[in-house]
């Protein structure tokens, strides 16, 4: 496997899951991430769907910056919310951190997310500088 193939792990502050995991892996000039409503702790953020929604994305952004990113550079997000009433609140507050051109999104109603709590979680794709370019 020569370097250009070969995945970077991107170094956060983010909680250290027990998963098997990296919070964000680069390969070929696109960072890959899930992004959770977790504080430092590892616990899940409690105030429901906009409290929640704001973690996910604070969480987002560290991850980016860790990462020499930014907003600008996500490509595609697609947002996983636990109930279709959410979907208007996880609007409302993407609209507050993302500017045009916008990224390419899905929004996917789920019967549940990994942890019970979790009433959203985001996948998403960003151009980002490979480490060993």
């Amino acid at each position: 496997m020569n370097a250009h193939n070969k995945k970077h792990p991107v170094k956060t502050s983010l909680f250290a899951s027990k998963a098997p995991l990296e919070w964000a892996i680069i390969n070929n000039g696109t960072l890959y991430t899930a992004q959770i409503p977790i504080d430092q702790t590892g616990a899940v953020v409690e105030g429901g769907i906009e409290a929640q929604t704001r973690q996910t994305f604070s969480n987002l952004i560290h991850t980016l910056e860790c990462a020499g990113e930014s907003l600008d550079s996500v490509l595609q997000v697609m947002i996983y919310v636990t109930d279709r009433e959410y979907l208007k609140t996880v609007n409302n507050v993407y609209a507050e951190y993302f500017n045009a051109p916008y990224p390419n999104r899905a929004a996917i109603v789920v019967a549940g997310l990994a942890r019970e709590e979790m009433l959203v979680e985001f996948v998403v794709y960003a151009a980002a500088t490979d480490p060993t370019a």
